[in-house]
């Protein structure tokens, strides 16, 4: 990165189908690479990175509970999906050369560190990449809400929603409706009234409430997170009320 980043500490959000690539399920290890190469050029260039993986590309809660296993326990085998992708991604970055640590919000101490926020904070001050994982630790809350309030507590400036193949937001699902648009800015009031996908509604009423900008782009892009800490404007932005007309 040859220009400042616009952020000094933000928070990434990768879906778990992201690590994917081409397989219809578990981890594309030369994707998983590639998106370890992204982070640390972040890194590389002053910005401290947070990141919450979803658990998607091996096992999704919601999906569980619809074939019979009780909602509770499925999303709990959902958290242990997490971190398996978050030992995943850290294997890629230390591959790397690049420090970073493994916490999370169910105790497993054996492999990862456990989540207390001073500690994490700690080490995002000491250029280390902090994987959170295991959502929130609790049943009913997807990796959206883990990632809006992971993201609160560090002090985060912005979460970077990285979707696996679309460009940002649209007006319309674009899997069912070929002629949808991409929306370049909204605001996260009119996101929640509209219904749109940016991330689920307890996670978005979270970042409206305490106005934390969401920046939703196409991860498979190359440099595409690069773009968007150097303030270009890449996918979507997700702004506060006032911000939106602004940039108008």
């Amino acid at each position: 990165m040859t220009q400042q980043a616009v952020c000094k500490r933000v928070l990434l959000k990768l879906s778990g189908e992201a690590l994917m690539g081409d397989l219809r399920y578990g981890i594309d290890p030369e994707r998983l690479r590639l998106i370890a190469v992204e982070i640390s050029q972040v890194v590389m260039g002053g910005t401290e990175v947070a990141i919450v993986v979803g658990g998607g590309n091996i096992f999704r809660g919601v999906s569980g509970a619809s074939q019979g296993i009780d909602r509770a326990t499925a999303d709990y085998m959902g958290m242990l999906a997490t971190v398996m992708n978050s030992m995943a991604l850290q294997d890629a970055l230390r591959k790397l050369a690049v420090d970073s640590r493994v916490m999370s919000a169910i105790s497993m101490q054996e492999i990862c560190e456990p989540y207390i926020r001073g500690r994490a904070i700690r080490h995002l001050e000491k250029r280390r990449v902090v994987i959170f994982a295991a959502g929130t630790g609790n049943p009913f809350f997807s990796t959206d809400t883990a990632a809006a309030l992971r993201a609160l507590e560090i002090g985060a400036e912005c979460i970077l929603m990285a979707k696996k193949k679309y460009d940002g937001v649209y007006d319309a699902d674009p899997e069912t409706v070929p002629g949808a648009t991409l929306i370049r800015q909204i605001t996260h009031r009119e996101a929640l009234e509209r219904g749109l996908r940016v991330m689920d509604s307890t996670a978005l009423s979270l970042c409206m409430d305490n106005a934390l900008p969401i920046m939703v782009f196409n991860m498979s892009v190359p440099e595409n997170i690069r773009k968007v800490l150097r303030g270009e404007h890449v996918g979507t932005r997700v702004t506060v009320e006032g911000e939106e007309k602004e940039e108008r």
